[in-house]
């Protein structure tokens, strides 16, 4: 199995422990991942509100060079993976449209035969790679840990082709197999407000807080997400949303694959968990190793 890797611009900065601890379980599990050569931002959603004709075809531009090297593109973030996926779809969706984008590309010496599918990794790890085949490479079991599924609002939406769209579960499948506590948890899917942090902050603080109080009140030790957007405001505004409303969160949110990582085995300092705002504990209560 091997996979053009789109990591997006996130996954450089903000969302690096994602980029890493992603690589570590793909390398564990020998899953094999080729980054793009020079790709471009995908645009996330400025580009499409201001020209969807540019915005598509630079994103194109990323699946003509995955095609060019015969790999299905593997794309982690949420919106790299919404807008990746979008583009796709329109491509095939008719010959004008494919004109159009392909116009575009040629000023480039590049086309694009919309010929490759885009997969996000967790599709990748639980509808190909399989869900027993990872319990055989388990070396470390998370029972007792208590577990907040939140997949966010854009990889199971508009289709519901990667999954349920009101209720997906391949999370909860994931980690209850590696013996963790999956909670309950009916926000999975709700919207933690994206960009709005930075333009309507009071809307998105209520958004983070409502997703916050139902983890805790579902007992959760920790979120898991996939999303780089969604893990950096539900993580580091919780300090202001406890300012705000009163609050006393202090709840770890971590990358899916961090905690996957460390069922496989890896340590701490490779899955870059102790370089999160809110640290997952070295050893909790629930008497939970999650240390070498």
């Amino acid at each position: 199995m091997e996979y053009a890797y789109y990591p997006g611009c996130s996954l450089e900065a903000t969302g690096r422990p994602y980029d890493v601890s992603l690589r570590l379980v793909f390398q564990r599990l020998g899953i094999g991942l080729k980054e793009i050569e020079d790709w471009n931002c995908c645009g996330a959603t400025s580009y499409i509100s201001m020209n969807k004709l540019t915005a598509y075809s630079l994103t194109a531009r990323n699946l003509a060079y995955a095609e060019r090297m015969g790999l299905d593109v593997c794309a982690p973030c949420s919106s790299c993976f919404t807008i990746l996926s979008k583009v796709n779809r329109h491509m095939r969706w008719g010959e004008e449209h494919k004109a159009h984008i392909n116009e575009v590309l040629a000023a480039a010496g590049l086309s694009y035969s919309a010929s490759l599918e885009v997969l996000h990794p967790l599709g990748i790890l639980v509808d190909f790679y399989g869900i027993e085949r990872i319990q055989e490479r388990v070396v470390r079991r998370l029972e007792g840990l208590k577990v907040a599924p939140y997949y966010g609002c854009q990889i199971v939406r508009p289709q519901g082709r990667f999954d349920d769209r009101e209720d997906p579960q391949q999370l909860d499948n994931l980690f209850a197999a590696l013996g963790a506590d999956v909670v309950p948890f009916p926000m999975k899917v709700r919207c933690c407000g994206g960009m709005l942090m930075t333009s309507y902050e009071d809307v998105a603080l209520k958004l983070n807080r409502d997703i916050l109080t139902a983890a805790s009140d579902a007992g959760a030790d920790v979120v898991v997400t996939t999303c780089p957007l969604c893990q950096i405001n539900l993580e580091a505004y919780q300090d202001r949303i406890n300012k705000v409303y009163g609050e006393r969160f202090h709840m770890p949110v971590i990358y899916f694959t961090q905690l996957l990582g460390l069922a496989l085995g890896l340590s701490r300092e490779e899955l870059k968990l102790d370089e999160m705002v809110v640290p997952l504990p070295t050893t909790d209560q629930r008497r939970i190793e999650v240390h070498a």
